[in-house]
Order: C-alpha cells, then sequence, then structure tokens
C-alpha cells in the first residue's frame, strides 16, 4: 500500500475494530477467491457457495442491523476497510456480484413493513439467499425519474408489467428491489417493490455478456402481469424515488473505492514489473519518464483515496455530502482510468495479455464512469449544490 501522509492519515479514520475486520477480509480473499478468482473470470461467474462463505465471515452484514444479523451499523469505516481487502481479489466483477445485497437490500431493511424485513434480511445477509436492485431500463439509462415500468394496484396485489436491464445478480437473485410506477409521470410517481424470483409472471432474459466484471452475472428481467403482494411495498407509495436517491449516495462512495482500488492494484502491479523487467542493460524503473510516471499514478491514487475517507467522514458525522461524494466518485475514476492505462502502457505487450492482471483492471476500470450515476450526471449534481 502506497503509504498515507499529510493532515490526515488512515489512523485517524480506522479503529482496532476495523483492522480486524480489514484482517478478517483478507484472509477471506487470500483463502476463498485468489487461488481461484482467474478460472471464475474466465467462466463468468463464481460459486453461489461464495456468498454463504462471506456470510459466514461476517462480511456481508457491515453496515445493516444488528437485529436482523448485522454487524457495525452506521459505522462507515467499517465499510470502507472491509470494501478494499475485498478489491483485493482483483476483480470488480466478484466484488460487484458478491456485493449486490448493499443497493438491494438497504431499502429493505430501513423501510419495508417488519414481518418483511425480518423474514428477508437474515438470510441474506447470510449468504443463504441473493438480493438485488434493478431500477435500469432498456432506452432509460440515467434517466431514473422516467421509468416505465408500471404496476397497477389489484385487491391485495399490485400487477407489475415493464422490464429492467444491465442488473448486477440479475440471473440468480432471489429477491429484487424494483422501482415501478404507481402515479403520474416523474419523480412522484415512482415506487419500490419487494418482487421475488419465484412470482408468477416474472422471468429473467439472457445473462449479458460485458467487457469488464467477468465474474459478476448481469441480466435483462421481464415483468408481465406479475402479481406482487401489496405488503411487498417498500416505505409509502410513489415515495420510491426518495429511497433510490438515498440509496445512491453509499453506492457512489462504494464505486469511488473501487475505483482508487483498482488504480492501486494496477499501480502495484506495474510497480513490480517495472523493477523486473530488462531494457536496454537495466530494469525499466531505472528510467526517468517510468519513476516520473509511477510517481504520477501514486500521487494520483493517494490523493482520490485521502479525499473519499474524508466523504466517509462527513456521512459518519450524519450529514449528506452529495456535492462531495459526486466529486470523489468523479475524481477516483478519472485517477483509476488514467492509472490503469498507464499500467498497461508499463507492462508493453504483456499489457495486453489475459493472463496479466493490468489487462483486467484496466477493463474493469470502464465502467466505474457509468454504474450509479455517470460522468456527466454527477457533473450536474455539483453543478446544483454549487448553485450554477
Amino acid at each position: 500500500m502506497i503509504p498515507i501522509t499529510g493532515s490526515f492519515s488512515v489512523f485517524d479514520y480506522f479503529n482496532e475494530t476495523h483492522e480486524q475486520v480489514r484482517q478478517t477480509a483478507r484472509k477471506f480473499i487470500d483463502t476463498h477467491v485468489l487461488p481461484h478468482i482467474d478460472d471464475w473470470e474466465e467462466a463468468g461467474e463464481f460459486p453461489r457457495e461464495l456468498y454463504r462463505e462471506a456470510g459466514d465471515a461476517g462480511l456481508l452484514g457491515i453496515g445493516f442491523p444488528e437485529a436482523l444479523g448485522g454487524i457495525g451499523e452506521g459505522d462507515i469505516f467499517l465499510k470502507v476497510a472491509a470494501s478494499e481487502e475485498l478489491m483485493r481479489s482483483t476483480s470488480g466483477g466478484l466484488v460487484a456480484g458478491l456485493g449486490s445485497l448493499d443497493i438491494g437490500l438497504p431499502p429493505v431493511a430501513k423501510w419495508a413493513k417488519q414481518e418483511v424485513r425480518e423474514q428477508i434480511v437474515p438470510p441474506v445477509l447470510r449468504g443463504e439467499k441473493i438480493a438485488a436492485l434493478a431500477v435500469t431500463e432498456p432506452g432509460g439509462g440515467s434517466d431514473v425519474a422516467n421509468l416505465k415500468t408500471r404496476a397497477v394496484r389489484d385487491g391485495d396485489d399490485y400487477i407489475v408489467n415493464g422490464s429492467k436491464t444491465f442488473i448486477t445478480s440479475g440471473m440468480r437473485a432471489d429477491h429484487y428491489t424494483v422501482a415501478v410506477r404507481t402515479g403520474g409521470e416523474g419523480h412522484g410517481g415512482i415506487s419500490l417493490l419487494l418482487i421475488d424470483r419465484d412470482m408468477p409472471g416474472f422471468s429473467r432474459g439472457r445473462k449479458l455478456r460485458k467487457m469488464g466484471w467477468w465474474a459478476s452475472d448481469t441480466a435483462e428481467l421481464f415483468f408481465e402481469d406479475c402479481r406482487v403482494p401489496a405488503d411487498r411495498l417498500i416505505g409509502a407509495e410513489n415515495a420510491g424515488f426518495i429511497a433510490i436517491m438515498s440509496n445512491f449516495l453509499a453506492e457512489r462512495l462504494s464505486l469511488s473505492i473501487m475505483a482508487y482500488m483498482t488504480a492501486q492494484l494496477a499501480y502495484e502491479a506495474a510497480l513490480d514489473y517495472s523493477k523486473q523487467r530488462q531494457a536496454f542493460g537495466r530494469s525499466i524503473a531505472g528510467f526517468q519518464v517510468t519513476r516520473h510516471k509511477l510517481v504520477d499514478m501514486a500521487t494520483q491514487i493517494d490523493v482520490a483515496r485521502e479525499y473519499t475517507y474524508r466523504c466517509a467522514a462527513l456521512m459518519q458525522a450524519g450529514t449528506y455530502p452529495i456535492k462531495q461524494v459526486a466529486m470523489a466518485k468523479n475524481f477516483s475514476v478519472d485517477v483509476c482510468e488514467k492509472v490503469t492505462r498507464e499500467a498497461v502502457q508499463l507492462f508493453g505487450g504483456m499489457g495486453y495479455m489475459r493472463e496479466t492482471v493490468v489487462e483486467r483492471l484496466y477493463r474493469d476500470a470502464r465502467i466505474l464512469s457509468i454504474g450509479g450515476g455517470t460522468t456527466e450526471i454527477m457533473k450536474e449534481l455539483i453543478a446544483k449544490q454549487l448553485r450554477l
């Protein structure tokens, strides 16, 4: 790891409990993931049993209420520590797939009816069930306020019709937190429903093939007169947009962590390779141009990490730093794209080979400026906060 310097340090943000969680996550990755990750990447999925193993290690419950089987509710840095170590898997797809509960489950844990919370949340945190979030629609992209999937009340049920796409864990999730339109146009007519995989009228389409994040399954979802019990409404009817937006803050912080950690891994690989690779009678690290590239990479990663920590601290203090988190995501993603590109360049021809980790990191980096709100949407959010 690059040494942390400046007025704030890693020791200002993390305590002994955080370090224990970090060590647990590191052992989990070393034991259960790294020996197999290359095969899982090529296969396009990882074993479902990994969810249970992560649950047994306590990694899935971080940030959720203790009453529902979670640990460390409200401790943002507990999640940061675990997330950094999970990224040591070298696979953003694995982390995204294993962590789909972190975007699908919070609305359920916070706003679903008590009996639904108690039924759904604990098995997911134990890794026995898988949760996913379904918001994005074909042709919809970032325009969440104008989603088309419709849910109409019919007695004690809702009848749902529509489709979703680009859904992480879409093929094998057991529970889906689905954004639907229950009211009029715009954000004021959106609700959230919890839909199970075996509900009549719900089906999954093809498994989508992606540029990166190969180890995560990504799918299309279809609802054709899908009947959902009304008690599966999450929160109040037509109040779903607020829940979606509140969910985005933690998701964007997580994506910022994924970005600087992807860059960190690429930097470390490039640093090691530069010391070993010989050219013109010496290691390529002996050339000034290489040293300066590595210095720039280290500097950018350090700044991205520290600013993300600051955003986490603001969230920990109970504020809602929309502007700062959007800035952190954009900055970290930009650093990630630059660093992974330079890492591939330093590897030369080997950087283009699937057998090198920098090739995977370079591909995985590309989704980070799209997922959780595109770079352009983040800039619009920042502009509004700046009153531009």
